[in-house]
C-alpha cells in the first residue's frame, strides 16, 4: 500500500505557517522601528531641535533644507520659561567673566574707574579711549584682552555698542591688529550668539519672530549651495540686522562653519572704515562721520563681488538645463 501523504502535508503547512509568523514578526519589527523613529523625530521637534543638525551636517538639497528649516515648531507649556531661565543663567556666567576681566585691568584711580564702562555715546568712547591709551604701553596685554572679551560679550548677547569698540580699536592699535581683533571678536561673538539660539532660545524666537524666520528660511534655501557668499553679502549690507542673522541662522539650517567664515570676512569692509575713523577719534563729532559716500560705494561694490559667484553659478546651471 502506498504511504499516506497527510503527515508530509501537515508538516509542510506547519513550516509555511512558521515562515509566515517569522515574516510578520520581521515586518512588525520594522513597523515598530519606524514608529520609534517617527516618535523620536517628533520629540526632537517638540523640544525645538529639528532632525537636521545645522552645526555638524553637510548642506542638504534645497527641498530637504527648506523643509527642515521651516518645520513646524510644537510649543509646549513652559518652553518660554525654560528659555528665559537658560538665558538668565548663561548671562550671569558671562557677567561673572566680565567681572574677572575687570579685576585684571590696570590699577585705575577712583576717578578713572568711573570712566571704565561700556560706551553708549561718542563722548564716552573718547573718555575711555584716553584712559586706555594712558595705560596701553605698560599694560598692553590687559587692555587688548579686556577689549576683546568685552567685544565678544556685546556680540554674544546682541547688546548695542560694538561700533564704539571698533572705533576704540582704531584709536588704540595699528590698523592690521585692530582689524584682526574686530573681525575675530565679531565672528566669535556671533557664533556664541548662534549657539545660544541653537541650544536655548528657539521657543522665544518662534513666539516673537516666527513669520520673519519663515520668510528668511525660503531665501536661505535658494542660497544653500553658497552660504559663505550669502552670509558675507548680508554682513556687508544692511538688509538684515546682525542680531537676527545670528539668532535665526541655526533655525533655518545655516551651518556653523560658513556662518563663522562668512561673518569674519563680511564684517571686514565696514570695520575698516570704523577703525580708520578711530584713528582720529578725538576729532570725531559723530559716528556717522565714519560713513561717507566713498565708503558706501566701496561697500556696495564689495557686496556685489561677494554675491556675484553665486549668481553666475545659478545662471550657468539654468543655461545647462536647457
Amino acid at each position: 500500500m502506498p504511504k499516506s501523504s497527510k503527515p508530509n502535508s501537515v508538516e509542510s503547512n506547519a513550516k509555511d505557517n512558521n515562515k509566515k509568523v517569522n515574516s510578520e514578526s520581521i515586518v512588525g519589527g520594522e513597523a515598530i522601528s519606524d514608529s520609534t523613529t517617527s516618535y523620536s523625530s517628533s520629540r526632537r521637534r517638540t523640544f525645538g531641535v529639528t532632525p537636521r543638525d545645522p552645526i555638524h551636517s553637510e548642506p542638504a538639497d534645497e527641498a530637504n533644507s527648506s523643509a527642515a528649516a521651516s518645520a513646524a515648531y510644537v510649543y509646549r507649556k513652559g518652553d518660554t520659561r525654560r528659555a528665559v531661565l537658560w538665558l538668565g543663567a548663561i548671562f550671569s556666567i558671562a557677567l561673572l567673566l566680565m567681572y574677572i576681566v575687570y579685576l585684571s585691568m590696570p590699577p585705575f584711580t577712583a576717578e578713572e574707574s568711573q570712566l571704565l564702562r561700556l560706551p553708549s555715546t561718542l563722548d564716552d568712547a573718547k573718555q575711555l579711549g584716553n584712559l586706555l591709551y594712558k595705560y596701553k604701553s605698560t599694560y598692553f596685554a590687559q587692555v587688548l584682552i579686556g577689549l576683546a572679551i568685552t567685544y565678544v560679550f556685546l556680540q554674544t548677547f546682541a547688546i548695542p555698542g560694538s561700533i564704539f569698540l571698533s572705533i576704540l580699536s582704531g584709536y588704540l592699535f595699528p590698523l592690521p591688529l585692530a582689524l584682526t581683533l574686530v573681525c575675530t571678536c565679531s565672528a566669535i561673538g556671533a557664533s556664541f550668539c548662534y549657539l545660544l539660539s541653537y541650544l536655548a532660545l528657539r521657543p522665544l524666537l518662534h513666539k516673537y519672530v516666527a513669520n520673519r524666520i519663515s520668510s528668511w528660511a525660503t531665501e536661505v534655501a535658494k542660497h544653500r549651495e553658497h552660504l559663505f557668499n550669502y552670509i558675507m553679502f548680508l554682513r556687508i549690507t544692511p538688509f538684515l540686522p546682525n542680531w537676527f542673522i545670528n539668532l535665526a541662522s541655526p533655525i533655518v539650517g545655516v551651518s556653523l562653519v560658513p556662518f563663522f567664515i562668512g561673518t569674519f570676512f563680511g564684517v571686514m569692509p565696514p570695520s575698516v572704515f570704523a577703525i580708520q575713523g578711530g584713528q582720529t577719534l578725538q576729532k570725531l563729532a559723530s559716528t556717522s562721520e565714519t560713513v561717507t559716500w566713498r565708503s558706501v560705494s566701496i561697500l556696495a561694490v564689495l557686496a556685489l563681488l561677494a554675491i556675484a559667484p553665486a549668481v553666475f553659478k545659478n545662471r550657468l546651471k539654468q543655461r545647462l538645463k536647457f
